[in-house]
Formats: C-alpha cells, sequence, structure tokens
C-alpha cells in the first residue's frame, strides 16, 4: 500500500486490472476502483471464506451480488488486498425499506450455510460492540455513550430466535439499478437473527437519514422486533471509541426514546 493508501501497480497487475485507481466512498475510506475491478484491504481468513462464499451464492430477482475476483495466480488475496467485480447502482439510505427486503432475499439465500470460526477471532470495534450488545462482553461503565447504553442493555430480553450468518451494515452496501434486482455488497458477516440485520437498517436510517418511526411500526412482524432494536442500537453506540458528539448524543437518544 503506498502512502495515499493506494493499491500498488504491483496489486492492480496481479488482478489483471490496467486502469489507475481510483478511491470509492464508504468502505471506510479504504476502498478503490480501478475499471472493472473494486479492491480493499484483506482479511486473509476471512476473504477467501466470502470469496467461497459469494462466488456461488445464487442471485435471484430480490438481489444480485459482487463477485470475488481471484488473483492471476487464482489466490483471494494479494498485497494485503481482495477484489470484486464492479456492480452497477448507487446506495440510496432513504430507501431503508428496499434495503431491507433485499437483505431478506440475500439471507434466505445464505441461511443453510455452518458458522465460520473466524468470526470467534475478530477484535475489532464491530465485533467488540456486537458482543456487548448481545451479552457476550461485559460494557466500560464510563465508556463512550453509557448514559444511553444503561438502559438499553438493561431492556434486553432473552432471545430464542435462530441465528444464521447476516450482513450487519446493509443500509450503505445495498445498490440500486433501474431495471436490476438490488445489489447487496461489502458484506460484514455476523452470525445473529435475521432480523436483527434489518433492525441495524431501521436504527441507521432513523439516526442518519430522517426516518420516521413508523419505519419502525412497519417491520414488527419480524421475530422479537423490539429486542432486535434493543440490541442493534446498542451495537452502535457501543462501537464508538470517542465521547459521543452533540448530533450523535441527540441522534441515538431519539432512536432509543423511539425502541423504549
Amino acid at each position: 500500500m503506498d502512502r495515499s493508501g493506494a493499491p500498488s501497480p504491483a496489486v492492480l497487475a496481479s488482478f489483471g486490472a490496467s486502469d489507475p485507481a481510483v478511491p470509492l466512498p464508504g468502505g471506510q475510506g479504504a476502498t478503490w476502483r480501478a475499471g472493472a475491478v473494486v479492491l480493499k484491504p484483506a482479511a486473509p481468513a476471512e476473504t477467501a471464506w466470502r470469496a467461497g462464499v459469494l462466488r456461488h451464492v445464487p442471485e435471484d430477482a430480490g438481489f444480485r451480488v459482487a463477485r470475488p475476483l481471484p488473483a492471476i495466480d487464482g489466490s483471494w488475496s494479494k498485497g494485503g488486498w481482495e477484489a470484486w467485480a464492479h456492480v452497477a447502482g448507487e446506495a440510496d439510505p432513504h430507501r431503508a425499506d428496499d434495503v431491507i427486503r433485499a437483505g431478506e432475499a440475500f439471507h434466505a439465500a445464505i441461511a443453510g450455510l455452518p458458522r465460520p470460526r473466524f468470526l470467534d477471532a475478530r477484535d475489532h470495534p464491530w465485533a467488540r460492540a456486537d458482543r456487548l450488545a448481545w451479552g457476550e462482553r461485559a460494557p466500560a461503565p464510563d465508556g463512550p455513550g453509557a448514559d444511553l447504553l444503561g438502559p438499553l442493555l438493561a431492556a434486553r430480553e432473552p432471545v430464542s430466535v435462530p441465528a444464521q450468518l447476516v450482513h450487519g451494515d446493509l443500509l450503505g452496501n445495498v445498490l440500486f439499478e433501474p431495471g436490476r434486482p438490488p445489489a447487496v455488497i461489502d458484506w460484514a458477516p455476523y452470525w445473529r437473527p435475521a432480523a436483527w440485520a434489518a433492525a441495524v437498517v431501521a436504527v441507521d436510517a432513523v439516526c442518519w437519514w430522517g426516518a420516521e418511526r413508523s419505519l419502525l411500526v412497519r417491520w414488527s412482524h419480524l421475530p422479537r422486533w423490539r429486542q432486535m432494536l434493543v440490541r442493534a442500537l446498542a451495537f452502535r453506540i457501543a462501537t464508538h471509541a470517542e465521547p459521543l458528539s452533540p448530533p450523535e448524543q441527540v441522534a441515538y437518544a431519539k432512536a432509543s426514546a423511539w425502541v423504549l
């Protein structure tokens, strides 16, 4: 990786990309496109597993996916990067209902997959926040957002909804293209109920994209919906390593009032 964070010419060549790399929005600022090839930093075990799944997952009228691209030597990562075929479409976080529906179709297609072992080894902020939200990790009593997290964690009740592989960050990672099914990209895998993944979409839309409380009501038929919302909101708050900004505090407080 060079000083700009871009994939090197050697990495581009290893995936058969001949165009210059340009940064793409989202992806924590680390995703690049070189013509028809999209590149992002790899986590070798997760990269190989995800590629093995998505190269074969059957698409249908409800969704399509970005397919993984192997390097010229057949490996799924090279020089710390992984590659994907670029798919047409644009994200639209104001279409939360359509994102949830695309997620449902995607989750139905992968529902039979076993839990991958690499999930146990993940130790990034999102993995830690996920474990905290589900009672698998204790919260820091004085951590960021503790005043909001406390009531949410206290509101948790045991749930028996089956877990499966899900995409835990759908709202900005479903692309819409006229005349084509929505495209699910940048899969962030978690082992949780599918309804929780929908709840993360709803919480994100309420907090940051002006969605009304009616969005939460529309999806209340999903299993243990309030408990999924409680855990989704706790998950988002717990990812913060720094004190919440005033806008973040306001957004999470509003969502908490609607969820609780």
